[in-house]
């Protein structure tokens, strides 16, 4: 719990105390992370701190993730890219993904979807989740969709270009997660995202616990 604890309190400064009461009190892994995410409305934050292994064997996956960060940042200068915990997340706002209210995949997405599909195929024991985000313009069952449909296109795109589908996972949140202020419209457009929870699968975690015993 400690472990969690530690990235909780790093990540999640501006949380009161009751967000803060509502994380600390729950058991480590997915619980943890389930209520973190929705403590915070952070649901990359939460998903990451649910895949936690903690300890040296949690060192161990947190370098590699070091790596692959860099490697992303370098390779992909649109997408913000930050590391949390053992994981790392990757956004693109929808103005270098999609036009404006549509899921259908523009050429400039493709271009930063195929340098990001260089990185992820060279960190081949990650799992990878694409969330889809709106802004609250509209109403939430059809923004709730438009994610849906969003996150699903990068999802087809990725495996298109070779990534495993069983490391593809998909969600879409609408409205209802934003991570900026919908009342202005720079908010609104950062609001309009995808972002990719990169985490490490089972064999990844296995093999952490094997060089952290040596």
């Amino acid at each position: 719990m400690a472990f969690v604890a530690a990235i909780l309190f790093a990540g999640c400064a501006s949380w009161n105390k009751t967000q803060k009461g509502a994380a600390a009190g729950t058991a480590t892994g997915g619980a943890a992370g389930a209520v973190i995410g929705r403590a915070s409305g952070n649901t990359a934050l939460g998903a990451i701190i649910g895949a936690t292994v903690g300890g040296a064997a949690g060192a161990v996956i947190g370098n590699e993730m070091d790596k692959q960060a860099e490697e992303i940042q370098r390779n992909v200068p649109d997408a913000r890219v930050e590391r949390v915990g053992e994981g790392i997340v990757v956004e693109f706002n929808s103005n270098i993904l999609f036009g404006f209210d549509q899921s259908g995949l523009s050429d400039e997405a493709k271009t930063n979807l195929d340098k990001l599909v260089l990185v992820l195929n060279s960190y081949d024991e990650t799992d990878i989740e694409i969330q889809g985000h709106t802004d609250s313009r509209g109403s939430e069952a059809y923004n709730q969709n438009l994610s849906i449909q969003r996150a699903g296109a990068v999802s087809n795109y990725l495996s298109q270009k070779g990534i495993s589908s069983l490391r593809l996972t998909v969600r879409g949140f609408g409205e209802n997660t934003p991570r900026y202020d919908n009342s202005s419209a720079e908010g609104r457009r950062q609001n309009r995202r995808v972002e990719f929870l990169i985490t490490a699968n089972e064999k990844m975690k296995a093999e952490a616990e094997k060089e952290a015993a040596k």
